[in-house]
């Protein structure tokens, strides 16, 4: 026989899966009859009401009321539980664990201490949450190097945003900016790529309160930059340059224009503006770093060498090939002397002299600089690391060079099924090694594969750096070039044209209409003119 109490708490509640859920927690939980806590859910709206006059629609009256009632019970149960809860507002409503929070700053609040002091600590305090219907174990089958997380619903994470803290609290928001900036792991940390990616989400709640003023970033650089790092990891250049812009800000006016963090941010800006394709600007932020290092620290600092490394790669792609080589040469030769031959700095090195032979048609010199960084980054990173995983994408592309076509498709494969795991299918590194594949194919013969592993690339780089960036993107202008003459393989002669003549304009923008890559093209242009004549 049905209880006439629970069915008019049923009929209060509308039916609504997710209230009639969190109710049947809390009366399960306080061993309640359901009358009393349909008195209690009426008492708690008229509440709500007060403090909260426009919550909205009957639906939200429904939800808040039900979880005020389950939120009381939990502040008696457990205070910890109950702070936690209003932290979760600053944070995404998925994936909360463990060693996010913890830190063992002696600086944080202590309740963060007392919550984190270890596992049990911090899952008894989830547990009460739990067992009110308010949060959710992530059961998901991926792969992970710290402890699972938890989750709540979005509509109670907007429930804890709108009522639990009615009011903006800086000192809440600026502990989870804290808290995921300090948590980005380093490239030399094990698979780092699984924690980065378990932090987007939070990095985009955080980042979106930086940009829009609702936090105050006064004092909080360091973590700035580290979600300047993450994105830039992810591939997510904008979102990278804006943290980064942040990040020099506080820098340049806490230290001052020549401190080392204040450089270290405007060499890793650097980096993003030449992953953008802004190769000027590049350029300006590794002059401006190089002669910041060299004053502050001396010629053969790292950080000297390793922004000297980074030039090189701008002159190679500027066409600069003698300038190149003299800078990877300086860079090899410091950092081998300062960290020895098997230093991941060294071998990342060596792989850009590779790259640099391969431009040069040194292809036996290539070959030995690919192997010996390959053979490095397997004994010290392992063999599914992106570190190692670029390295056998460059290899393929030596193979193609090489005739050797069987052993260019394995390490192409190898490379696209490591990153596709690591770093996921639509990544700007998984999106070079599909271009990669697509050669190959090419030169195979098997055009129409060819041109699906192009198009699925420059699909993925518009998509990743933004239509208004794809243009001055230089490795979608080697697809768009690419596709170009697959075109004209296939005989398509005015979409070859179109393709040839976009790649053309983007070198234009990029490299001057002097450079090599513009008059390639417009000789492959004029080259069409006469077949499509005839």
């Amino acid at each position: 026989m049905l209880d006439s109490d629970a069915v008019k708490l049923a009929m209060e509640l509308d039916g609504l899966p997710l209230a009639l859920a969190t109710a049947g927690a809390y009366v399960d939980q306080t061993a309640m009859s359901f009358s009393d806590y349909l008195r209690l859910y009426k008492a708690s709206w008229t509440k709500l009401l007060q403090t909260s006059p426009k919550l909205g629609s009957y639906e939200d009256q429904t939800f808040y009321s039900t979880w005020q009632v389950s939120f009381d019970r939990v502040k008696q149960q457990n205070e910890l539980s109950a702070k936690l809860l209003r932290l979760w507002a600053y944070f995404d409503n998925r994936d909360i664990w463990f060693e996010l929070l913890r830190h063992g700053d002696s600086e944080d609040p202590e309740w963060i201490c007392e919550l984190t002091k270890d596992e049990l600590s911090f899952n008894g305090a989830v547990r009460v949450l739990s067992d009110h219907g308010l949060v959710e174990a992530d059961m998901s089958s991926q792969e992970l190097i710290e402890s699972r997380g938890y989750s709540i619903h979005g509509c109670v994470h907007s429930w804890t945003v709108c009522v639990l803290n009615q009011e903006w609290d800086n000192d809440l928001a600026k502990l989870a900016l804290k808290f995921v900036g300090s948590h980005v792991p380093r490239e030399e940390c094990t698979k780092p790529w699984l924690t980065q990616r378990r932090l987007l989400q939070h990095a985009a709640r955080c980042s979106h309160a930086v940009l829009t003023g609702m936090v105050t970033d006064y004092g909080m650089e360091r973590e700035l930059y580290n979600l300047g790092l993450l994105y830039m990891n992810q591939g997510k250049l904008d979102e990278a340059e804006k943290m980064y812009q942040r990040a020099l800000q506080g820098y340049e006016k806490a230290c001052g224009p020549d401190h080392i963090s204040t450089l270290d941010t405007v060499l890793s800006l650097g980096v993003v503006y030449w992953n953008q394709g802004k190769l000027d600007k590049a350029e300006k932020m590794y002059r401006r770093a190089l002669q910041g290092y060299e004053k502050a620290c001396d010629p053969d600092h790292i950080s000297t060498l390793n922004t000297v490394n980074n030039l090189g790669l701008l002159y190679a792609d500027l066409g600069k090939l003698d300038e190149a080589e003299k800078m990877y040469q300086r860079a090899l030769q410091g950092i081998e002397n300062a960290l020895g031959p098997d230093h991941t700095s060294t071998l990342t090195t060596v792989n850009n002299l590779g790259l640099l032979y391969m431009d040069q048609g040194k292809l036996d010199e290539a070959e030995k600089m690919y192997q010996r960084a390959l053979q490095g980054y397997e004994n010290a990173l392992g063999p599914n690391h992106t570190s190692t995983l670029d390295t056998v994408h460059n290899l393929g592309g030596l193979y193609i060079s090489q005739g050797k076509l069987d052993e260019a498709e394995k390490m192409y494969q190898r490379a696209l099924q490591g990153k596709e795991k690591a770093l996921g299918p639509d990544h700007t590194r998984t999106l070079d090694t599909v271009v990669g594949l697509g050669s190959l194919y090419k030169k195979r013969g098997r055009l129409d594969d060819a041109e699906k592993m192009y198009q699925r690339a420059l699909q993925g780089y518009e998509k990743a750096v933004g239509l208004e960036n794809v243009a001055r993107y230089q490795p979608a202008l080697i697809t768009i070039w690419n596709l170009g003459h697959l075109f004209a393989a296939q005989g398509h002669l005015d979409k070859a044209k179109e393709m040839y003549t976009r790649a053309c304009t983007g070198y234009r923008a990029l490299l001057g209409p002097s450079s090599n890559q513009c008059q390639h093209l417009e000789s492959s242009i004029a080259s069409l003119d006469p077949m499509q004549g005839k």
